[in-house]
């Protein structure tokens, strides 16, 4: 019985630490963009006449 849990214990264990350096990836990944996308809008404003 110990060593089913053990056996569930270490899967769950691996795959939340997969799933944590997925998700900080894509955290990066939209951060970054996010960035980019803001950068492009404040150099383009003097472009825009009302």
């Amino acid at each position: 019985m110990n060593e089913k849990a053990y056996k569930i214990m270490r899967t769950t264990g691996g795959t939340s630490i997969a799933l944590g350096i997925v998700l900080i990836v894509v955290g990066v990944a939209i951060g970054v963009m996010t960035i980019v996308n803001g950068a492009r809008l404040l150099s383009g404003k003097s472009n825009i006449m009302f």
